[in-house]
């Protein structure tokens, strides 16, 4: 951080370098890709706690960092013969920002991936209702074929029944990946609440560990350097500690800004500067040194 203060921000050593090379030209950002992330709560005793995983320090991408269970848009989850419920696709688009396809699809990936990496699946038999259980050989079976991409989603919901339930969402925030990151994704972050009769479950292949955890005690850890977290993690966690309870958290979505935040780069008497607007807490003054001995990791 700007203060020199050691925390648990997720900062790769290969950034500087990055950096100085999409300033002198010689690095072509590679486009975005859309994706969506889920800040699953449910109550507890200590107040709302979210739903966490840590990332496989193998991993290229935030290995050991702490996140929500999410990914990538599937291509074909932008299809209009999905079971929907909730708010309608139009209004879905103005409120991301995007057209009705791309709204659908944003939406779609965000419960997508709750099923695939939590277990837990937003949606039911009617617009009013919610699946219960979603353990069995049989659900397996189809969670792991959509982990694989042989099943849409939109085969899977027909194929049980169930129609996708969006007003179960709330879209909270919206963070790109930097341009001088090999990996950039355009990710709509989302909350939702734990369904009754439902439990989470480490279903994902990327990470080593699940916790449920106080937004409050989750920004302590990362405050004191114990949790690594990338910077979008922290700021919404930090956002969720104003809410008492998950409804709180779902009605507030509805006043969240969701003007992109995208880290500026720039370099600065000998330094690289880098900041994510509105977010002054994760500036990092990285000094002037020679190719590949920039120092990184959790500074």
């Amino acid at each position: 951080m700007a203060n020199g203060q050691a925390n648990g921000q997720w900062y790769p050593p290969e950034w500087p370098d990055r950096i100085r090379a999409l300033a002198a030209g010689t690095l072509t950002p590679v486009a975005p890709r859309r994706a969506a992330t889920v800040m699953l709560l449910k109550d507890t005793a200590a107040g709302p706690a979210v739903h966490m995983l840590r990332r496989r320090t193998s991993m290229a991408f935030a290995g050991g960092a702490y996140a929500y269970p999410g990914g990538g848009v599937d291509p074909r989850d932008d299809a209009r013969d999905i079971g929907w419920a909730g708010p309608t696709r139009a209004w879905w688009a103005r409120r991301l920002g995007v057209d009705e396809s791309g709204a659908q699809a944003i939406v779609c990936a965000a419960v997508r991936e709750t099923y695939e990496e939590a277990g837990v699946l937003l949606a039911g038999p009617t617009a009013h209702s919610v699946i219960g259980d979603t353990t069995g050989a049989d659900w397996e079976a189809d969670r792991v074929a959509l982990v694989a991409r042989e099943l849409s989603f939109a085969e899977f919901l027909d194929r049980r029944g169930l129609v996708l339930r969006s007003d179960l969402l709330g879209a909270w925030a919206r963070w790109i990946t930097p341009a001088f990151e090999a990996r950039r994704y355009d990710t709509w972050f989302f909350v939702a609440a734990l369904p009754e009769g439902q439990r989470t479950r480490n279903a994902s292949t990327e990470a080593d560990r699940t916790v449920w955890i106080t937004p409050g005690e989750a920004a302590a850890g990362y405050d004191r350097g114990e949790l690594l977290m990338m910077p979008p993690t922290i700021a919404t966690l930090r956002g969720l500690t104003a809410c008492a309870t998950p409804s709180d958290a779902l009605a507030g979505a509805a006043d969240r800004d969701l003007t992109p935040v995208l880290a500026e780069a720039r370099l600065a008497d000998g330094e690289v500067v880098l900041s994510w607007p509105g977010h002054e807490e994760f500036t990092k003054r990285v000094p002037g040194a020679p190719s590949g001995s920039a120092s990184g990791g959790s500074v």
